[in-house]
């Protein structure tokens, strides 16, 4: 990918959840919710303290992590569909 976000945002793709229920129902893509599990993908160098000085992120390249429904602005980098998020719309890293 040759995009690196800038200050304190990151770059998440989506992890696809499973489209079937417990009972083996299929559920077709216009009714599925969209995933909010993905997975970091680029990150900025971190944003800027107020005493100047840059503060890095707390996640990185490669951690899986929960955000909000509305969390991020989608966009398509090199024909795949990722999120641009600030790292304070991110609740957690799944270990």
């Amino acid at each position: 990918m040759k995009f690196r976000p800038l200050h304190d945002r990151v770059v998440v793709r989506r992890i696809e959840e499973d489209s079937k229920t417990a009972g083996g129902i299929i559920i077709p893509e216009t009714a599925q919710e969209k995933p909010q599990q993905g997975e970091i993908v680029a990150v900025g160098p971190g944003a800027r303290g107020e005493d100047g000085k840059v503060v890095k992120l707390d996640v990185k390249k490669g951690d899986k992590v929960l955000f909000g429904k509305w969390s991020g602005t989608e966009v398509k980098i090199d024909g795949k569909e990722v999120l641009i998020m600030k790292e304070s719309d991110i609740m957690g890293v799944l270990e």
